[in-house]
């Protein structure tokens, strides 16, 4: 099982299903605080199990968004990794002399 969400608040969507809002964490099910270490109870965190963590640095945050702030550090923790030797994914396309 992937991550899921914690976050600071929480809104209904038209089916009545609850959604986070506010500050958004990673969080591992299971787990009594996030991806970060920011303990659950004592940040007043509520938990979102039934919404996986599907956020990346590419993401932009709009006003109309409920989720106004994404934990950099959780981003970085489940951040995708290249295996050792593995090259990088773009190349130089004018490289200087």
């Amino acid at each position: 099982m992937g991550a899921a969400v914690a976050a600071s608040g929480q809104w209904h969507d038209d089916d009545g299903v609850r959604m986070p809002a506010g500050d958004a964490h990673a969080w591992l099910p299971g787990h009594n605080q996030t991806v970060c270490g920011v303990p659950l109870s004592r940040a007043g965190l509520r938990v979102f199990p039934h919404v996986p963590w599907e956020y990346r640095d590419t993401d932009v945050l709009g006003p109309n968004d409920r989720v106004g702030h994404v934990c950099e550090h959780c981003l970085a923790a489940l951040r995708p990794r290249r295996r050792r030797g593995e090259k990088a994914g773009w190349t130089r396309t004018s490289p200087r002399p």
